[in-house]
């Protein structure tokens, strides 16, 4: 099986650039947020995991860390008019929000995988068989 020797953090690598974490070589995705069922590579199976809203969480706090504190230091030291607000900080958002959407949802599914969460139970103790 492929995968057996994954680290941790090989496993949240490869999701985040939305590759299978398990041979780090099929796409993770089938659409933009929709997870393959299964690897194209390896065959590995992803279609029980439970990612949910945890990747937008992320996203928010990730993205509101670096925007907000931009936006008011640019407020503070330059007191630029308001539409200059809107056309920097409102495009930046969205596409930060839109760019880290998909890695983020790759390095939950990872790090399901690698821990054994939420349907990877069998496919965590094939790859401790195999490694032991």
């Amino acid at each position: 099986m492929v995968g057996s020797q994954v680290s941790l953090l090989t496993a949240l690598g490869r999701g985040f650039r939305c590759k299978c974490p398990a041979c780090g070589k099929g796409h993770l995705f089938a659409r933009f947020l929709k997870i393959a069922p299964a690897c194209p590579a390896c065959g590995e199976e992803m279609h029980h995991h439970r990612a949910d809203d945890f990747p937008a969480y992320l996203v928010i706090l990730i993205v509101g860390h670096i925007i907000v504190p931009a936006q008011l230091l640019t407020e503070q030291l330059l007191e630029p008019p308001l539409w200059v607000h809107l056309a920097i900080w409102l495009p930046l958002t969205l596409v930060m929000t839109l760019g880290l959407l998909q890695p983020m949802k790759g390095v939950i599914v990872a790090l399901q995988w690698h821990m054994g969460m939420h349907g990877f139970e069998e496919s965590k103790k094939a790859r401790a068989e195999i490694s032991a």
